[in-house]
């Protein structure tokens, strides 16, 4: 059987349907790229990481196969030889076709791509929801005739990863932070083309302790542009931390892990309502979106992101105002069949086939868990609120968060002008997997580097020492003794949220700030990311300041 790939898009579409034929020794896949696309090169590229087997299109047409399976109905189809099975490549039919603004046909559903001198192109036209057979059968009785509902198996795939969020969010070190997954479309219309800056700006304005922005771009946008230039484009809101996952599975993984989704018009943002996420809405309109269809429908229904109020104030009042299935109700106009695709479309070819299939159930496969990780910034600007014993704190990036309150610096990893910037100087101790510490090794303690960090540094007001995720030794320009901080135990039944270190240091740097010769030993009560931590502020003993770092 063949595989007929037009684009990566396509590409990720007939991978979430190989369950399908998996386990059968009689079915032999093979792939071949369809001429006439300017976004193929990203899917030969990821069939070839895929070890799949690839046969020219020169082959391909001269060659009787079994199926055909494409998930795209443009380009030179027809001159394959065998049934051909045709699956929709995203989530409904929501987009006009470039040429055709005053008509509400959609993309994948207009008669000039699916008939071929007036006969149905497709044995079979997989559909995910009953409304696309009536919006079909509008369009071309003869196709509709030749349609079926089996349902979504990339949804079903993503149903499946329910389980899996806190699996996820722990691989995108997400921690307790709020993440807002950002979806942007193709073409003119597109987030990426119209709000271009948005990512950056969420970096920016989010706090860094409370959120996390990833960036899911449609696969075209990838092919177009390559990974070299995307990167270059967002630099700034990646070295913020800003996520950006592989166009196949891992924007998936995302969509499960969020909290909160941006959206454009694209049709990617209906599997995070069916996830029953929260979602705001960030399109400016214009021809592309077909007024009736699903995603049309999700767009009038969620709040409406705009560029001139508090983006954290606005995705908050989202999350909070948001109501259990409000989402999910909404897509249901786009899905159906959900747990069942995989099977459904399994009957439906094996027939095709001539073959009974295989025993057993099929089942969907969740994504993996993400491999992307963002980039943690190595200097940011620390607002804080001191009250009596309690402090809180708000980091943002220093290249692009308010000015104000002190910078935190990390020794080693920041700039040289961000280091002597720095109101609070951070180093922290190397991590106790690495390698075995041999003769001749040359390190520090805790107590010799804050008091060579002083010394070096003279704009720095405190040098602190990270010796473990809740352990650290500071000492303060003008004050000779060394001070231990130390996270205390957490003893509540709901899971804890680890704060990092470096926030907890910059809460204590400001306490000490506004109490110039505090009592000690105290025990502040320190918000970072809003989530509270009992931190106990003591001097340092011998053992603590002979640490090694």
């Amino acid at each position: 059987m063949l595989y007929a790939v037009r684009s990566a898009t396509a590409l990720n579409r007939l991978l979430d349907t190989l369950p399908v034929f998996s386990g059968d020794d009689r079915i032999r896949p093979v792939f071949t790229l369809v001429p006439g696309s300017d976004f193929g090169t990203d899917a030969l590229a990821a069939l070839d990481e895929a070890g799949a087997r690839t046969i020219p299109w020169s082959t391909a047409v001269r060659t009787e196969h079994a199926l055909v399976v494409a998930a795209s109905p443009n380009g030179p189809l027809r001159e394959l030889r065998g049934p051909l099975v045709l699956l929709p490549h995203g989530a409904g039919f929501n987009k006009r076709l470039p040429d055709a603004s005053d008509d509400d046909s959609a993309s994948g559903l207009h008669p000039r791509q699916l008939l071929r001198d007036g006969e149905p192109l497709a044995a079979l036209h997989a559909l995910a929801h009953p409304g696309q057979l009536t919006r079909l059968a509008r369009e071309s009785r003869a196709v509709a005739a030749r349609a079926r509902v089996v349902g979504d198996p990339t949804l079903d795939r993503m149903l499946a990863s329910r389980g899996l969020r806190e699996r996820y969010r722990d691989a995108l070190r997400t921690g307790g932070r709020r993440l807002v997954a950002v979806v942007s479309t193709w073409g003119p219309e597109s987030l990426m083309v119209r709000r271009p800056g948005l990512p950056a700006r969420l970096t920016a304005e989010l706090p860094y302790d409370a959120y996390q922005v990833a960036l899911v771009v449609h696969p075209n946008v990838h092919s177009e542009l390559g990974a070299f230039e995307l990167r270059r484009r967002l630099r700034p809101a990646l070295d913020a931390g800003l996520l950006l996952p592989r166009p196949y599975e891992e924007w998936a993984a995302v969509l499960t892990a969020a909290d909160c989704v941006l959206t454009d018009h694209g049709s990617a943002a209906l599997y995070a309502a069916a996830l029953d996420r929260p979602l705001m809405g960030c399109y400016e309109g214009g021809t592309e979106l077909v007024p009736a269809s699903p995603m049309a429908g999700l767009l009038a229904h969620v709040p409406r992101l705009t560029a001139d109020a508090s983006l954290d104030r606005q995705v908050d009042a989202a999350v909070a105002a948001y109501r259990p299935g409000d989402t999910r109700a909404v897509a249901d106009a786009a899905f159906a069949e959900r747990d069942r695709a995989l099977e459904r479309l399994r009957a439906h070819c094996y027939r095709l086939l001539g073959l009974e299939p295989p025993a057993g159930a099929v089942t969907a496969r969740p994504p993996p868990p993400p491999r992307v990780t963002g980039e943690r910034p190595t200097a940011l600007a620390a607002l804080t609120e001191v009250r009596g014993t309690t402090v809180s704190v708000a980091r943002y990036p220093l290249s692009r968060g308010p000015h104000g309150g002190h910078t935190v610096a990390e020794y080693g990893l920041s700039s040289v002008n961000e280091t002597r910037a720095a109101g609070l100087l951070v180093r922290r101790a190397r991590p106790a997997t690495g390698p075995e510490p041999h003769a001749g090794d040359a390190f520090w303690t805790a107590g010799g580097w804050t008091t060579y960090a002083l010394e070096e540094y003279p704009g720095c007001r405190t040098a602190a020492a990270v010796l473990t995720h809740d352990h650290g030794v500071l000492r303060r320009a003008g004050h000779g003794e060394a001070l231990s901080v130390r996270l205390a135990a957490h003893a509540s039944p709901e899971p804890w949220v680890r704060p990092d270190p470096a926030a907890v240091l910059s809460c204590v740097h400001a306490w000490l700030e506004a109490n110039e010769s505090p009592a000690l030993p105290v025990s502040l009560d320190c918000l970072v990311g809003g989530r509270r931590t009992t931190v106990l502020l003591a001097y340092a003993t011998e053992t603590e300041t002979h640490a090694e770092l």
